[in-house]
């Protein structure tokens, strides 16, 4: 089996394949977690709540216990617990689901009044929230690290990977890939995993179905000594409301600020990864009505990453129409990292076992006109 695309979705998919006992080849045109990945960042989210989202809930919740097991395995601890903390106004229905969907599957979370907010966290300014909810148990994933490390174990137990870019596949049936060195890798079936390269190797069929758009993320420094911004006493955070999403200094890289809204069509391989300056300005602006004490923190990492997002949020994971041996698994949409070891999990039981696709991944459902529903 080939398995293209070396980011979290391709790396956790070659790993189950592998496990179960296939031959597995594992090919990215960069190397895994490279810095054009989406899977590339220092760090990502991995929370439970997703509204009234259930399966993704569900699919958080077991990528959780996979992501921790792998990590006890290499002896490597490449999650942080801080925390997930919601930011939520009066009547918020997407925050008034999430606490039903937690509830419903035995999630742990606290639901937070204004005064407790302020209390326990008295270096954040709340301005319109109300309330919060916090997740306890979830936290951040060493993104980069996390994905190298998967490759890494699938090497191990037999997988052969290569960095190589594949051409696009052409006629009506696949029985080898064709690298742009001339090389052929021959398999029974393949899966391209490869995010925001999946429109440019199936135009016909992807390009006004998944979007790359680019995202900028910036990482603040904190005041020499101040731990107020690093965990146990800051959590990650999230406030939907103002689309911005962030996480405490984590291994002293900085505080992290992501401006959640869909940046401009953006092109992976040639897009330039520089953070613009209005960019810039807006996270300034946020950071200092949020965290007042950061108002003036100096800029010290910065990220150009992107999402691949399909036309409600939802993953992409169904067979090829025109080749009944491709399966396509993509469509992160800026969400989908923390899903990759049951994404992983799902395609090699999909391909493995059969199974009906579920309607929410399958093709049939990515329009061409975009109405994000996940978050």
């Amino acid at each position: 089996m080939a398995v293209v695309g070396a980011g979290v979705f391709g790396a956790w998919i070659a790993y189950h394949l592998q496990r179960a006992g296939k031959s597995v080849v594992l090919v990215d045109a960069y190397g895994a977690a490279n810095s054009r990945a989406s899977s590339g960042d220092e760090s990502r989210i991995i929370r439970m709540g997703y509204g009234a989202d259930e399966i993704y809930t569900r699919w958080a919740i077991r990528s959780l216990v996979l992501w921790q097991e792998f990590f006890r395995d290499i002896e490597e601890p490449l999650f942080h617990r801080t925390g997930v903390l919601w930011m939520a106004r009066e009547q918020d229905p997407y925050s008034l689901d999430t606490l039903r969907t937690l509830e419903k599957l035995g999630v742990r979370f606290e639901k937070l009044s204004r005064a407790e907010l302020e209390k326990r966290y008295p270096q954040i300014d709340f301005g319109s929230v109300t309330w919060g909810i916090f997740e306890p148990g979830s936290g951040a994933l060493i993104a980069r690290r996390a994905v190298q490390r998967v490759v890494d174990a699938t090497i191990r137990i037999g997988t052969d990977y290569r960095v190589e870019a594949v051409e696009p596949p052409v006629g009506s049936g696949l029985n080898f890939l064709t690298t742009r060195g001339g090389t052929r890798i021959g398999a029974a079936s393949f899966v391209f995993a490869c995010g925001s390269w999946l429109p440019k190797l199936f135009p016909d069929l992807l390009q006004e179905r998944i979007h790359p758009t680019r995202q900028e993320v910036f990482f603040f420094g904190v005041n020499p000594g101040d731990r107020r911004f690093a965990p146990p006493q800051m959590p990650i955070w999230i406030d939907f409301g103002e689309q911005v999403y962030g996480l405490p200094d984590l291994e002293s890289r900085g505080f992290k600020v992501g401006p959640d809204r869909h940046g401009a069509a953006f092109d992976p391989d040639t897009g330039e990864r520089i953070v613009s300056v209005e960019g810039l300005a807006t996270a300034r602006k946020f950071l200092a009505q949020r965290f007042p004490a950061l108002a003036d923190a100096p800029l010290v990492e910065t990220r150009v990453c992107q999402y691949e997002n399909t036309s409600s949020g939802d993953f992409l994971i169904d067979r090829h129409p025109a080749f009944d041996n491709v399966w396509l698994a993509g469509g992160g949409s800026g969400h989908g990292f923390k899903h990759g070891p049951a994404l992983g999990e799902y395609v090699a039981s999909r391909i493995l076992d059969g199974g009906a696709v579920e309607p929410r991944f399958a093709l049939a459902t990515k329009g061409k006109v975009r109405k994000r529903e996940v978050f």
